[in-house]
């Protein structure tokens, strides 16, 4: 049995995970849950599954039909990822945001592994993520179907052999648009991904590109894999999740359907592939894939990501809160859709932060500092 924690329960990986651990109550046994806003949901999660352990947001009233421990806040998302009570436990880390990282944190010191979907835990701090993992001997497999397509494509694999990794986007709700067609662009037309049923800042993050650079950086700590080493290509249909391009020139490629139950599941189990009772049916019958270049100056939050790869350090935080500000402030009506990748760009390639030491403490303070800087400004 497998005790699971999941952090960012009532979230679309959240929730799509318990359905995976429903599917599979044999092997699976779901022992903290954190929930957010959606206390109707949570509630009816909670008496389902019967958390030992449960994060609320907020101090409210929740009553439930059984006793167990309750904790608030960024203090209960902590206590959630630090209880330890089983051998064998895994923390599926689902929430969206700086907000995951401590979590992480504080669960590898309690020797979980982890099953991430949370990029920022990776992208501000892959380093320190990294040597922590080293020190306290926990596994980290990914959930984003693009990483876990890779993780399937290096099965059985020597990573000394691979020449390129290639990542896949759909382009997001704007990839028809030129970028002159992107001034007005409402936040509902952006929310509107073609292909995938995701929370609302994954999907504006799709809609600029920033989720691919992200992934860019998640994929180079998962997989040890220079930078000038990983490519991104336009995928509008969303079959094919990843490429790996070995040195002889042989490409292997993970096909699927665009169900998040599916790498969610192999995180859970792997590297087992079992029956998926809820999943899409996927065929390969009359299928038109189609690949194309993905530019630069159409997607330059794809370009910042790189850009802020050369720097590294604590130019990682940056871009991440920079962007979390700017999406936030886009979600809530107060910029314009081209203005998040210019908040972005004013801080990235700002030189005052070469001076900042890269370590945990720090990461948290110019995220907080640079988020509530730029809300300030547009008088969020």
């Amino acid at each position: 049995m497998r005790y699971v924690y999941i952090a960012g329960a009532c979230g679309s990986i959240g929730t799509q995970t318990l359905d995976v651990i429903r599917e599979n109550q044999n092997e699976f046994k779901v022992v903290g849950l954190t929930l957010g806003r959606n206390l109707e949901l949570g509630k009816k999660l909670c008496e389902e599954f019967k958390p030992e352990i449960i994060s609320l947001r907020e101090r409210v009233d929740f009553k439930l039909s059984y006793n167990p421990i309750i904790c608030y806040g960024d203090e209960g998302l902590i206590e959630v990822a630090k209880y330890h009570k089983y051998e064998d436990e895994l923390f599926v880390n689902a929430l969206v945001g700086i907000s995951g990282l401590a979590p992480t944190v504080a669960a590898i010191k309690t020797k979980k592994d982890l099953a991430l979907a949370n990029k920022e835990t990776l992208v501000v701090a892959g380093d320190i993520i990294k040597n922590l993992i080293f020190e306290y001997g926990v596994k980290l497999t990914p959930i984003d179907s693009e990483h876990s397509a890779i993780l399937e494509c290096l099965h059985g694999e020597d990573k000394k052999e691979i020449k390129n990794l290639i990542i896949t986007a759909s382009g997001g709700s704007f990839r028809d648009k030129k970028r002159e067609e992107l001034v007005g662009v409402t936040k509902e037309m952006a929310l509107n991904h073609p292909n995938w049923s995701m929370g609302s800042k994954i999907t504006i993050d799709s809609a600029t590109m920033m989720n691919k650079g992200f992934e860019v950086i998640e994929a180079h700590y998962l997989f040890d894999i220079p930078y000038e080493n990983i490519k991104t290509i336009l995928h509008k249909e969303s079959i094919i999740h990843s490429f790996v391009e070995y040195k002889d020139g042989v490409i292997k490629a993970a096909l699927g359907s665009a169900d998040m139950h599916i790498p969610i599941q192999y995180a859970l189990k792997y590297p087992r592939h079992e029956k998926l009772d809820c999943g899409k049916e996927f065929s390969m019958i009359g299928m038109t894939l189609h690949l194309e270049e993905l530019s630069f100056d159409r997607y330059p939050c794809l370009k910042y990501a790189y850009d802020v790869a050369s720097k590294g350090g604590i130019y990682y935080a940056v871009l991440n809160a920079a962007n979390e500000a700017a999406v936030h402030l886009f979600l809530n009506d107060k910029i314009e859709f081209l203005q998040i990748e210019e908040i972005i760009a004013s801080y990235i390639y700002e030189p005052k932060y070469e001076a900042i030491e890269y370590n945990l403490d720090n990461i948290f303070n110019i995220s907080k500092d640079i988020y509530n800087e730029i809300l300030r400004k547009f008088g969020d």
